[in-house]
């Protein structure tokens, strides 16, 4: 039997892995929602930006939860996370399901409903639940849309809804992720001026010019001592992404964040 549920109710999970997808309607004139999970502990924090499975970061190092990636149904759009129960870290207490928006508010997403599914069953099995999620005010950014829990010896389900007009940087902040906005939002300047087609900055005036010091004559060059050194790449551009791991196996060092924090540059 599926479970209609409302905000704040909560059902048991016996299933030993379940699949949580987010449907919405999609449009012109919609942004694009993003699924993620935080494994947190009983205080509501991570115990590292490892514990956030998001589109840099498809999978957990645990091979407990990962992303299933995006879906079009007709005139719906899914994005979905799976977790195999058995396999999370006995020191993670809750599993936050969350959508986010690009910085656009949710008002602007029709329908959005998660759905929870057994992840063993085969076929097209029914959802186990659904909670259609409503925004407070409309001007949040990123949703905690539900958590999976433990109770005892077992897990629930509860449908949540909490908003945060900060977006995913202040979700992520909230739970102890460590988020490097700076470099973010730098990258993020950059790949907007290359979209719009800014100009780059004007150079100086012929006045300006006239009134710098005259260059001393370079002297004659010597013999390159040693080669340059590599050049490393950037973190932030998208990764591959491989197909997503056998439930219990251990997750892929490729994918790991470095020490600054996640940088939230979508791909």
């Amino acid at each position: 039997m599926t479970h209609a549920m409302q905000k704040g109710s909560n059902i048991p999970v016996t299933a030993v892995a379940v699949r949580a997808v987010l449907r919405w309607t999609g449009g012109p004139e919609v942004p694009d929602v993003d699924a993620s999970a935080l494994l947190v502990g009983p205080d509501g924090r991570v115990r590292s930006d490892e514990d956030f499975v998001f589109y840099n970061q498809p999978r957990h190092p645990s091979g407990a939860v990962w992303r299933l990636g995006k879906k079009q149904i007709g005139d719906a759009v899914t994005d979905a996370v799976q977790a195999d129960l058995r396999a999370v870290p006995a020191a993670v207490d809750r599993v936050l399901v969350v959508a986010s928006a690009e910085d656009v508010p949710f008002q602007r997403v029709q329908d959005l409903r998660i759905l929870l599914y057994d992840a063993t069953a085969t076929g097209g099995s029914e959802p186990l639940a659904f909670f259609d999620v409503r925004p407070e005010t409309g001007a949040e950014t990123a949703l905690i849309c539900g958590e999976l829990y433990r109770r005892g010896e077992g897990w629930k389900f509860r449908a949540l809804g909490e908003g945060y007009s900060d977006g995913l940087v202040g979700l992520a902040t909230d739970h102890g992720i460590s988020v490097d906005e700076n470099a973010a939002e730098a990258a993020q300047g950059a790949e907007q001026a290359a979209a719009s087609g800014t100009a780059p900055a004007a150079g100086p005036t012929a006045e300006q010019t006239a009134a710098m010091p005259a260059p001393t004559p370079p002297g004659p060059l010597a013999p390159p001592t040693q080669a340059p050194p590599a050049v490393q790449p950037a973190y932030g551009y998208p990764q591959p992404v491989s197909p997503a791991p056998v439930p219990g196996q251990g997750g892929d060092p490729a994918f790991r964040l470095p020490v600054q924090g996640p940088q939230f540059i979508r791909r």
